[in-house]
C-alpha cells in the first residue's frame, strides 16, 4: 500500500477484476436480462391475494436480488468516476447505468398496483412468509407509498411527464446557476469575474472584507435570474401540490416526513425543542461575534470560521494515527474495525490531480465490503473528514449481516454514526497535548459553528420552506414575497445574533436544496441527525462502555423501523417528546463554556 503525506489508494479489485472486463460485461448483461423479466412478470401478475402471494414472493426476492447487484455496480462505477474525474469513460457507464436503473423503477410501479388495495389480512399473512422475514418494514413502507399512488396508467404517465415537466424545472435552475458568474471585488482593489462555484467558499473565508465582498457580488447576480428562479420554484411547488390532491396526499409535509420515516408528531416534537431553546444557540455566534469586536453575524457569514491561521500540516500517518488512537481508547472494535479496513486498502486519501472534491462512504452488499473517499490535504479538517466517513462505514459494517431490504435507512438515521465518529474524535483531540491550544479551538469553533447552522439555518430553511407552500397552495408566489417570507424567517430565527441589516433575502434563489424534484423539504433530516448523534454521545458519555451494545443496536435497527420505533426499541426513548430534543442542546453549554475560555486567551482579529 502506497503510503505518505499524500494519502493512500484504494483497491477496487474485489468488485471486479477491470472496469469493462470480461467479469462486468457479462455482469450486465446478466443483470440487464434479469430487470427486463423481472418487469414483464410483474406487469402480467395480478395484484397480491391468497392465490397471487407465492408468486409476488418470488417476484420480491428476485427484485431484492437485481437491486443488491444494482447497488454494487453503481458503487464500482461511482468510486472510479470520483477517483478519476478527468475520464470521461467512467462518467458515461454512469449514465448508462441509470437507464438501467430506470428500467427497474417500472417494477415499483407495478409493485404498488400489486399493494395498493390488498386487505389487512392478506398482507399481514404475506408478512408472515418464511422468506421474507427481516423486510417486514420495507414491505410495509411500500404498502403505505401504494396508498398514495393513481392509477398505474396515470403513474405511468406522471413519470414520462416528469422528464420534460417536472424534472426540466431542476435541470433549468442548474444549467442557470451553473453558467452563473459573479464580480468579485477584492480587498485589494483588484477586480476579477468568478464562476458562482467559488462563490460559498469565499463568503466563508476567514477575511471578512473578503467574505462581505463575495456576499455583495453572488447576490448581485442572483438578482439577475431571480424571475427564472422564482418561476422553477413555484412550479416544482405547483406539481407536487397537483400530483398530492390526485394521489390524495392530505398536506405538502406527508411525503417529507414518509421519506424521512417520522410521524407529524416527532417533527413537531424536534421543532417545538429548538424554538424553545433558540438563544442558547444564539449564544454560539454571539460569543464569536464578540472575539472579533461584533455585536452579531451576517447571515453570509454563518459558516465562516475564526480568523485563526491554522499553519500545522499533519502527514496521512499522523493523521490517519490520530483516527484510530481516538476511535480505539474509547470504542475498542471500532478502532480495530478501522485498522482493518485501512489494511484492506477500502480507503481512497490520497492527494493528487484528476480527483473529484468532496468525500463519501459508499459499498457492495453483495460483496460485504465497504469502500470510503476523500481527499487528504493535512489539515485537521480532513482528519475530521476522515472520521465522520468512517462512522459511515461502521454503520454499514453492522448491518453487514442483514438482508438487503433491511440496510435501506432514511436521511434522518442516515448521519447519526458520521456525526457520532466526529464526536470520538473531538474527545481524542481535546485530550491530545500534541494538539496546539489553536488547533483545539478551530476544531471546537467548527463543532459549534456547525451546530448553530443545523440548529438556526436548517430551521430558517424548514421555516422559509413551510411558509412558501402555504401560500403556493392559493397561487404564484412572487418575488417580493419570496424575499419577505426569506428575509422574516432569519430574522425571528436568528434573532440579534444577527446583526441589523444582516439578512440575506435571495437565499431561496441560491440554495439548490430549495430545487431538487426528487425531495422536498430537504432540510428538517439534517437537524434531526445532529441532534440525535449529539443525544447519543452524551448518552455514552454518561454510561461509558455499557452504551455502546446500545449505540450499535439502535443502528442495526435503522433500516427495520420507523425512528420512532428505532429509539424506542434500542434506548427506551420517545422522540416524540421535546424533553428528548433538549438533552441535546443543553449539551451544548459546556463546549460553548470551554470555548469562551479559549477565546479569552486567542489573539482573534475581524
Amino acid at each position: 500500500m502506497k503510503t505518505g503525506t499524500q494519502g493512500v489508494k484504494w483497491d477496487l479489485k474485489a468488485y471486479f477484476p477491470s472496469f469493462n472486463g470480461p467479469e462486468m460485461l457479462k455482469f450486465k448483461k446478466k443483470l440487464a436480462a434479469d430487470i427486463s423479466a423481472l418487469q414483464k412478470k410483474a406487469a402480467g401478475l395480478a395484484p397480491l391475494s391468497v392465490k397471487t402471494a407465492g408468486d409476488w414472493e418470488k417476484l420480491l426476492l428476485a427484485a431484492e436480488n437485481a437491486e443488491t447487484r444494482l447497488g454494487h455496480i453503481f458503487s464500482y462505477v461511482g468510486c472510479l468516476e470520483a477517483a478519476h474525474a478527468d475520464k470521461d469513460e467512467y462518467s458515461a457507464e454512469d449514465a448508462n447505468l441509470s437507464a438501467l436503473a430506470a428500467e427497474y423503477s417500472k417494477f415499483g410501479v407495478d409493485l404498488l398496483r400489486a399493494f395498493k388495495d390488498v386487505p389487512d389480512k392478506v398482507f399481514a399473512a404475506f408478512l408472515k412468509r418464511e422468506k421474507l422475514r427481516g423486510a417486514e418494514h420495507s414491505l410495509r413502507r411500500v404498502r403505505e407509498a401504494a396508498k398514495r399512488t393513481m392509477t398505474p396508467a396515470e403513474e405511468k404517465l406522471a413519470a414520462d411527464l416528469g422528464v420534460d415537466g417536472f424534472q426540466s424545472w431542476e435541470r433549468l435552475y442548474n444549467k442557470v446557476s451553473g453558467k452563473l458568474e459573479f464580480d468579485m471585488t477584492w480587498p485589494d482593489g483588484k477586480k476579477e469575474r468568478l464562476p458562482i462555484s467559488r462563490w460559498r467558499a469565499l463568503m466563508s473565508d476567514a477575511d471578512r472584507k473578503t467574505g462581505r465582498a463575495a456576499f455583495e457580488g453572488g447576490n448581485k447576480a442572483w438578482a439577475g435570474v431571480e424571475d427564472t428562479c422564482a418561476a422553477a420554484l413555484n412550479a416544482l411547488a405547483g406539481t407536487r401540490g397537483t400530483l398530492y390532491r390526485r394521489r390524495g396526499v392530505k398536506h405538502f409535509l406527508d411525503q417529507a416526513l414518509f421519506g424521512a420515516g417520522i410521524k407529524r408528531r416527532t417533527l413537531d416534537a424536534m421543532y417545538t425543542a429548538v424554538n424553545r431553546n433558540l438563544e442558547p444557540v444564539r449564544e454560539i455566534l454571539r460569543v464569536k461575534a464578540a472575539a472579533m469586536g461584533k455585536k452579531g453575524i451576517a447571515f453570509f457569514e454563518r459558516e465562516a470560521p475564526l480568523p485563526l491561521k491554522d499553519t500545522r500540516l499533519y502527514s496521512w500517518e499522523e493523521g490517519s494515527a490520530k483516527v484510530e488512537d481516538a476511535f480505539g481508547r474509547v470504542y475498542p472494535a471500532l478502532g480495530k474495525y478501522y485498522k482493518d479496513f485501512l489494511g484492506s486498502r477500502w480507503l481512497e486519501s490520497e492527494a493528487r490531480g484528476g480527483k473529484r472534491p468532496g468525500a463519501f462512504c459508499t459499498g457492495s452488499h453483495l460483496i460485504g465490503q465497504g469502500r470510503v473517499y476523500m481527499t487528504f490535504n493535512g489539515a485537521l479538517g480532513d482528519v475530521n473528514t476522515l472520521a465522520h466517513e468512517m462512522g459511515h462505514a461502521w454503520h454499514s459494517h453492522l448491518l453487514k449481516e442483514m438482508r438487503p431490504w433491511a440496510t435501506e435507512y432514511p436521511m434522518t438515521l442516515a448521519e447519526t454514526a458520521s456525526i457520532f465518529g466526529e464526536h470520538l474524535l473531538a474527545e481524542g483531540i481535546q485530550a491530545d497535548p500534541e494538539v496546539s491550544g489553536a488547533q483545539k479551538l478551530i476544531m471546537l469553533d467548527e463543532y459549534l459553528s456547525g451546530a448553530a447552522v443545523t440548529i438556526l439555518d436548517i430551521t430558517v430553511r424548514f421555516e422559509f420552506e413551510k411558509a412558501f407552500y402555504e401560500e403556493r397552495q392559493k397561487g404564484e408566489v412572487s418575488v417580493a414575497r419570496l424575499k419577505e417570507l426569506m428575509t422574516a424567517a432569519q430574522k425571528r430565527i436568528f434573532g440579534d445574533a444577527l446583526e441589523p441589516g444582516g439578512e440575506d433575502p435571495l437565499f431561496w434563489a441560491s440554495k439548490l436544496h430549495f430545487y431538487m424534484a426528487g425531495v422536498s423539504f430537504y432540510n428538517f433530516p439534517y437537524t434531526f441527525g445532529f441532534l440525535m448523534a449529539a443525544t447519543l454521545f452524551r448518552k455514552f458519555k454518561e454510561e461509558g462502555p455499557a452504551f455502546l451494545p446500545k449505540y450499535e443496536a439502535f443502528l442495526r435497527l435503522t433500516g427495520s423501523d420507523t425512528a420512532e420505533g428505532v429509539a424506542k426499541k434500542s434506548l427506551g426513548a420517545d422522540i416524540g417528546d421535546p424533553a428528548f430534543w433538549e438533552t441535546a442542546i443543553k449539551g451544548l453549554a459546556e463546549p460553548l463554556a470551554r470555548y469562551r475560555k479559549m477565546l479569552e486567551g486567542m489573539k482573534v482579529s475581524a
